[in-house]
């Protein structure tokens, strides 16, 4: 067991000084999700608060599976305060091993299965994870051999768990262990830090976003209402649990608004169909792609899903036209655009009953107070572009390195989202570009200089610049501009160097540009806007 160290964010006050003014106001639950979710295991015990495929699974078996789990995680060592991560498809497991952080005082570090070896290493490493879950295998991965190479170089990971596979290690039996062991749940703050969960940023170095019990609690509450959510309706999660709009409103959101999920372990149209339709679903929240191709489904089929009310959509670049067209697939369902960030989740809800507003804006700010400013911060009036400033209840309580945390969030408590846009009059927010150097591939952060840093150690390029490009079904994807050292090396040569380095399949740039020179600035800088705007006209020449 490896000594116990204080938490890169133990300088981190509760609340801190942005979140202060909302403590004691009644606009938080002060309550932890698993106290929540005993609660109502209590009141409808027999209640199925989650399907995956055949299997359902009720609120009093997953406060007691996360019992069980917590009092086997305690035997073996971890204590309220120690970070477990978990890197696990959609599958249930995925809710017990969350409600088990929660109810153990430990704070959880969800991460999306696409991650290898060099993005899990710099995660885990930068919170100190003692504990990590992975999949025995998914996908023809090795997860757990991935994660035991980790562990050899990294100190404080004393445990590996595996899901679904064997062993005394793997889940079900340490389910099997804490059942027959006693566990006293330890009191927990519910303002103190509940999540750490990893974010690009635009200097390559992942950014760990830190949440509290009553942040995500609060976000889903206001929106489930917005949306005319009812406890016992169920809801369609195809999104990653591990990203946050798949863990708060798959994992969350049946013990914040009394819902049922039901999962799915990857996107498929024709199956959402059907799961819609056998579990009469009325809603999700997902990327923009999946709304895209389940109204084609549906208008292939016939099958207008009637219980379906709401599609809230984002991620990627939403054409005006998109919404519409959707929603003319379907008998009842209203699709519109939100906008937000692991930092300050859903800063707008959308607008479920305007569709012209739904489809031109990026949705009605709601809970949230918003700025938007020039360079210098200050305030600009209603239709000119700025950066957009958000402050609320359910923002971050800051990033795990204190110095990147002053960076974002202002003196008057601001998180600066980097994204630019407009507010309109209606009191919609319409995004309109970026101000850091970020890629959205299909809802996912990625960060141009982790990828320009793999590509400045190919012995065949002097200077690489990678910028996003059109994608017609992610809304972004990467492409990259070489000059080369001498002969110019091959694109399938340079992609299979980015494989070679641990970076994630996602982030291989699907174009190669080379070039003599980039465009720059007086200063020498490269003038990445001119790129982009390059490779859109490439992409749209060719379509």
């Amino acid at each position: 067991m490896s000594e116990r160290i204080s938490p890169p964010w133990a300088w981190l006050e509760s609340p801190p000084q942005h979140l202060a003014a909302y403590a004691g106001t009644g606009l938080w639950d002060e309550r932890t999700i698993a106290q929540a979710a005993t609660a109502l295991a209590e009141a409808d015990p027999g209640f199925v608060a989650l399907i995956e495929g055949e299997t359902r699974v009720t609120r009093a078996e997953i406060v007691a599976d996360a019992e069980a789990l917590s009092a086997a995680m305690y035997a073996r060592g971890l204590r309220p305060g120690d970070v477990i991560a978990f890197q696990v498809p959609n599958w249930r497991e995925a809710m017990v091993i969350n409600t088990a952080a929660a109810m153990s005082g430990l704070v959880i570090n969800p991460i999306v299965p696409i991650y290898r070896d060099h993005e899990v290493s710099l995660m885990l490493a930068d919170c100190g994870a003692r504990a990590v879950f992975v999949p025995s295998s998914f996908r023809r991965f090795d997860y757990a051999a991935m994660a035991r190479r980790l562990a050899e170089v990294l100190p404080d990971l004393d445990h590996v768990f595996t899901v679904r596979g064997e062993g005394a290690d793997d889940y079900a039996a340490l389910i099997e262990e804490g059942r027959a062991l006693s566990f006293a749940r330890p009191k927990v703050d519910p303002l103190g830090v509940k999540m750490v969960l990893y974010t690009s940023g635009t200097t390559g170095r992942p950014k760990g976003v830190l949440h509290s019990h009553v942040s995500i609690a609060r976000i889903l509450r206001e929106s489930g209402a917005y949306w005319g959510l009812t406890p016992g309706e169920a809801t369609l999660m195809p999104s990653p649990v591990t990203h946050v709009s798949g863990y708060a409103n798959g994992l969350e959101a049946p013990f914040i608004c009394g819902t049922r999920t039901v999962l799915m372990e990857s996107w498929n149209a024709a199956e959402a169909l059907a799961l819609i339709d056998r579990h009469q679903a009325v809603g999700t929240v997902a990327a923009t792609p999946f709304l895209v191709e389940l109204a084609a489904a549906a208008r292939e089929t016939g099958n207008r899903l009637p219980s379906f009310r709401f599609f809230a959509c984002g991620g990627a670049a939403v054409p005006a036209d998109l919404i519409p067209a959707a929603n003319a697939a379907f008998d009842h369902c209203r699709a519109f655009r939100v906008f937000g960030a692991s930092e300050v989740p859903l800063v707008t809800f959308g607008w479920p009953n305007v569709e012209r507003l739904a489809a031109t804006t990026d949705g009605a700010i709601v809970d949230y107070d918003i700025r938007v400013v020039d360079h210098e911060d200050r305030d600009l009036p209603d239709g000119q572009e700025g950066e957009i400033l958000a402050r609320g209840p359910g923002m971050m309580l800051g990033y795990a390195d204190e110095a990147q945390t002053r960076e974002a969030i202002t003196t008057d408590g601001y998180f600066r989202t980097g994204d630019l846009g407009v507010r309109t009059s209606e009191g919609a927010i319409t995004i309109t570009g970026r101000k850091k150097d970020l890629i959205i591939r299909g809802g996912e952060n990625i960060s141009a200089k982790e990828i320009e840093d793999v590509l400045h150690a190919h012995p065949g390029v002097r200077e690489a610049a990678v910028v996003a490009m059109p994608h017609e079904r992610l809304g972004e994807g990467v492409c990259a501009y070489i000059i080369a050292a001498g002969e110019a090396p091959s694109p399938q040569d340079l992609a299979a160097h980015i494989a070679d380095s641990g970076l994630a399949k996602q982030k291989t740039p699907e174009r190669f540009e080379f070039r003599e020179d980039f465009p720059r600035t007086a200063s020498g800088k490269v003038r990445k806007d001119v790129l982009r705007a390059d490779v859109k006209a490439l992409v749209e020449a060719t379509v």
